[in-house]
């Protein structure tokens, strides 16, 4: 059995929260669940430690990331990709509506 199988990694879509340590990010992830008792959706969400090799996440970045073999006591996770960075579009909204609503 010399070949090395890789089987499917779960992988979590969130937004980084913390990026104040050294090659690590915490990643909220979001989701809805249903109620059992009175059957209507409640927001749940946890933290994940998650390895950023590069340092390159900022906190509000949407991240994907990866299941992994143990890194340290609470990251088993990494980043695999940056989605979506944190106010690429919202920044640029935001300058041109000060602007305009100043006299």
């Amino acid at each position: 059995m010399s070949e090395s199988v890789r089987k499917n990694r779960q992988t979590l879509q969130g937004k980084v929260v913390s990026n104040k340590m050294d090659k690590t990010a915490v990643v909220l992830v979001e989701r809805t669940v249903m109620q059992p008792l009175y059957q209507r959706y409640i927001g749940r969400s946890n933290k994940f430690h998650a390895h950023d090799e590069r340092n390159e996440c900022q906190i509000g970045d949407e991240v994907v990331i990866v299941s992994c073999r143990p890194l340290s006591a609470t990251k088993t996770w990494r980043v695999q990709k940056i989605v979506k960075r944190a106010g690429s579009n919202v920044e640029k909204a935001g300058a041109e509506k000060a602007g305009a609503e100043t006299p």
